[in-house]
Order: structure tokens, then C-alpha cells, then sequence
């Protein structure tokens, strides 16, 4: 990821001092006005000359102050930029999403600019933490693998984007915990983009490894180790494959008793998925490199609540694989024996997430006593059918923690739609030769996967998050304009922050 602009906080007493100076000390100067196009408050009273600026400039734009709209007015008089950013907030119905205008802000900016913006909206500080969390995710881009620019394109220099508060100490205070969740997105998202031939799972598990780092404690379990386990599911996946498997487990003790029961995260991750023996057709396959996309999530969760110092036992686990379809590669028709001693029938080697899942679900549960479990997972096609890229699916054997996760899902804009859950889809993944098989067919696809999974969690309450629309080909937002977005670490570090902390 290229880094295009630096983030800080001005106090801004100081930037109304410098305003007049013959010398733009700023490329740009962002201001806020609502749908009367009234100056917020503390810019109208240091800055008034600006108020009649903004009436004359919207009049001949006709410009309304809508939410997110803009007008520029360049090379005005008596302040320190040349160029006059005008941002509608609107008529506060519905309330304003700070972090979507952090995001709207760098974009009417624009990258490799020196900006200052006059964040006094209300909320104060905590409000301009949240606008540059906006930012932050906005001006994300990967082009690490470009060696040329466009024809016309100028090279992008370093930008500058500077938020002018009332108190610089108290909004760097306040902008620290989503500095790290801005950090942990930004990980999952650079993951999901990665190529398959840079990021095999050996790859992914070193550059989870790089938690350590930050105080979380990591192990990494080989062939040898999984074999010893039990996890012959997840290693049939990656047997096809001549990078070797592995299952990454990361734990941050952060609550006041270390002993207490952890929440724990479980993330697939195919690093790239050919669909083995029954093989994906080859329109599109490369977006298959995205099928690691909740193991990425994990993975950024897990850096977040550990920059933030989360005061949680957390457990994050994720098996990594490989699906390719060699000579070795695991067929239609075999019979496997997971790490629970269930046995599963393959009648398709493209559902092999659900493989991946079982035998890390079963060694969370059993070996952590978890207060509950969250997977999630690129799993099925279905779910795009059903849901788009608006929802993720949501299937779970417990009501509060579905519960939990919506309004979680509503406060970060990352929203989830739960859908059932029944004995009556039991039969469609039983089988004639085996404990069950991995597919139960062509109808109600994400839902006999979620039932599939569900015999793998015991009475642990459990919820399964179905990415497969949400966690990679993204469509663009105000925070994200990137291939794969890093859905998912916010939703759950809001979870946490809201129920499971001291």
C-alpha cells in the first residue's frame, strides 16, 4: 500500500492566526456548512467574513448544502489556502455519519494535498477522531504492484491532511483506539488484495506472526502438528497443493483475570480456491484469491483490539489452505474424518470452506471453553444470490449474539441479515455412506452450510458470518474505494467494545 497522506491535529486558534497572511500556508481549507448553509459555530465566530462568501458562492452554484455536496471557491481572501472547500452537512436527519465524512472530506481533497480542515462540527474532538479514522480508510490504495503510471498522471507526492481542533491532546487521545482499527482494517484489506503467488499459506501465517509485535500470542501449526490433531478435513483441502497447510492461533489476553473464558473468532482462509477435482470455471477464478477474506478479518481484528489494549480474552483462529486439483488432490466421492470424529462424504471439492471451518471450530470449542464463537467465511455463492454485496449472512444457535451483532452492524455500516436455522435442513446434508456430506445441494445453499457447520460447535453459542458478498469485489463507499475492503474488523471490535470488555 502506498501512502499518500500524513494525518495530524492542529489547534485552531492557530489556523485562524494565520489567516490574511499574504502567504497560502494550505492548499485547502475545508469548512462545514448545513442546509441554511450556516458556518458551523466556532469557524462563523473566528471567521465571519466567511459567512457572506459562502452565500455568494452557493448562489451562483446553486448550491443547497446537502450532505456531502461541495463547491469550491479558489484564492480567497482572508484565509491561509488557496482554495475554499465548501462540504454540505445537510439538515442532520439522519444523523451524521462522521466517519463517511472523514472519508467524503480526503476525496474533495484529494490525495497528495497540504489541507487543513476545520473540524467543528458537533461532537467537538471525538467527532474530528472519527472524521480522520474516515480519512484514513479513504485514502488507502494498492499499488504496490504497479511499476508505471498511467500516460498523464503526475507522480503522487506525500499530502498533509491536518484536522483543526479545539484541543490537540484531547483529540489525539481520543483518535488513538481508532488509529489502530484503522491499522487493523488496512491489514485485512492489504491480505484480500495480495496475489495467490505472494500470499500461500505459509505467507499468511508469517505476516500474522507480526502481531506479536503488539503483545498478542501466536502459534502456528504445521502439517505435523495438524496430523497429530486430528484435522484431517481441513488438511484433505490443501493436499492438492504443494503449499503445505497451516492453522494460525492468536490470543490477546487483555481482561483483568487472564484465566477468565476468551471470546474467540474463527476465519477461513483459501488463499486462492480452483475448486480442486469439481474445478471453478475460469471466468473470474482470479478473483479467487479473495477466499482468505474472514482470515483476514481475524487477523485485523486481532491488531486492532490489541493497539487499543481491549480489556478482552480474545482467541482469533484461522486455517489456511490451498484448494488446487493435483494428482494427490482430494476427489469427489472420498470419505474424510474430521478432527470430531464425524465423517464427511465429498460430493464437491469447490465447498471445501466448510472443511476448513469444522476442524478449527472443534479445537476452539474443545480446547478454549469460549463464551461464544464467530466464524466467518467467503462460503457460498448462495448468499450473494440471496443478500448482494448489502448483508452478510447471518446464521446462529443464539439470539443475543445475533442481536448484539445486528446493532453492531448498524453503528459501523457493516450490516448482517440473519437468516434460519432448522432440523429440517439436517437431511439435506446427510448421507448415505458418511456422518454427512459437504454439500446438500443446489437449494438453500448458504443455509445447509451454516447447518453443516453447526455440528461442529456443540452448546457453545455461535454465530456464522457468510462474507462471500461483503469480503471481497467491493463495491465503493465513502471509507473504501479498495477490491477488498476489510469487512468485518469493525463490526466485530464494536461487538466487543460494546458487551465483552471489564
Amino acid at each position: 500500500m502506498s501512502e499518500f497522506v500524513k494525518l495530524n491535529f492542529l489547534s485552531m486558534s492557530d489556523v485562524v492566526a494565520n489567516k490574511g497572511k499574504a502567504k497560502k500556508s494550505h492548499e485547502a481549507m475545508v469548512i462545514f456548512v448545513d442546509a441554511k448553509l450556516a458556518l458551523a459555530e466556532q469557524t462563523a465566530a473566528q471567521m465571519p467574513h466567511l459567512a457572506e462568501l459562502v452565500t455568494s458562492a452557493s448562489a451562483a452554484a446553486k448550491f443547497k448544502g446537502k450532505l456531502h455536496s461541495s463547491i469550491e471557491v479558489l484564492n480567497p481572501a482572508g484565509i491561509s489556502a488557496e482554495r475554499l472547500i465548501i462540504i454540505g452537512t445537510g439538515d442532520g436527519k439522519p444523523e451524521i455519519n462522521r466517519l463517511n465524512l472523514g472519508g467524503v472530506v480526503f476525496a474533495k481533497v484529494g490525495a497528495g494535498r497540504n489541507a487543513v480542515v476545520m473540524c467543528d462540527l458537533a461532537g467537538g474532538d471525538a467527532a474530528a477522531a472519527e472524521m480522520m479514522l474516515g480519512a484514513q480508510l479513504r485514502a488507502y490504495k494498492f499499488d504496490q504492484y504497479k511499476t508505471k503510471k498511467p500516460d498523464g498522471d503526475e507522480p503522487e507526492k506525500l499530502g498533509h491532511l491536518s484536522f483543526a481542533v479545539t484541543d490537540v491532546d484531547a483529540a489525539k487521545e481520543l483518535y488513538a483506539p481508532h488509529k489502530g482499527i484503522g491499522e487493523g482494517v488496512i491489514l485485512a484489506r492489504n491480505l484480500v488484495n495480495e496475489p495467490p503467488n505472494v500470499l500461500f499459506p505459509i505467507e499468511f501465517a508469517k505476516r500474522a506472526e507480526a502481531l506479536e509485535k503488539l503483545g498478542v500470542e501466536v502459534e502456528v501449526l504445521d502439517i505435523k502438528a495438524l496430523e497429530k490433531l486430528g484435522m484431517r478435513a481441513l488438511l484433505a483441502v490443501g493436499q492438492g497443493s504443494r503449499h503445505d497447510s497451516r492453522v494460525v492461533i492468536m490470543r490477546w489476553n487483555g481482561a483483568k483475570d487472564k484465566k477468565a473464558a476468551p471470546v474467540a473468532f474463527i476465519g477461513k482462509g483459501v488463499t486462492f480456491d480452483t475448486g480442486g477435482i469439481s474445478i471453478k470455471p475460469a471466468s473470474g477464478m482470479e478473483d479467487m484469491k479473495g477466499d482468505m477474506a474472514g482470515a483476514a478479518c481475524v487477523v485485523g481484528l486481532m491488531h486492532a483490539l490489541a493497539s487499543r489494549k481491549a480489556k478482552a480474552n480474545v482467541v482469533g483462529a484461522i486455517g489456511i489452505v490451498e484448494n488446487m486439483p493435483d494428482g494427490n488432490a482430494y476427489r469427489p466421492g472420498d470419505i474424510v474424518k474430521s478432527m470430531s470424529g464425524q465423517t464427511i462424504e465429498i460430493i464437491n471439492t469447490d465447498a471445501e470452506g466448510r472443511l476448513v471451518l469444522a476442524d478449527v471450530l472443534w479445537h476452539v470449542q474443545s480446547k478454549f471453553k469460549p463464551t461464544f464463537m464467530i466464524d466467518l467465511a467467503t462460503l457460498t455463492g448462495a448468499i450473494l444470490v440471496a443478500l448482494g454485496q448489502e448483508y452478510a449472512g447471518l446464521f446462529s444457535n443464539n439470539d443475543e449474539l445475533s442481536e448484539r451483532l445486528a446493532a453492531a452492524g448498524k453503528k459501523t455500516s457493516e450490516a448482517v441479515w440473519r437468516l434460519p436455522l432448522g432440523k429440517a435442513y439436517d437431511k439435506m446434508v446427510d448421507s448415505k455412506f458418511a456422518d454427512m456430506k459437504n454439500t446438500g445441494g443446489r437449494f438453500a445453499g448458504s443455509i445447509t452450510a451454516a447447518q453443516f457447520l453447526q455440528r461442529y460447535v456443540n452448546d457453545v453459542p455461535w454465530a456464522h458470518l457468510d462474507i462471500a458478498g461483503t469480503g471481497m469485489a467491493a463495491s465503493n463507499t465513502d471509507i473504501n474505494h479498495s477490491w477488498g475492503p476489510g469487512w468485518g474488523v469493525r463490526l466485530l471490535n464494536q461487538l466487543v467494545a460494546d458487551h465483552y470488555e471489564d
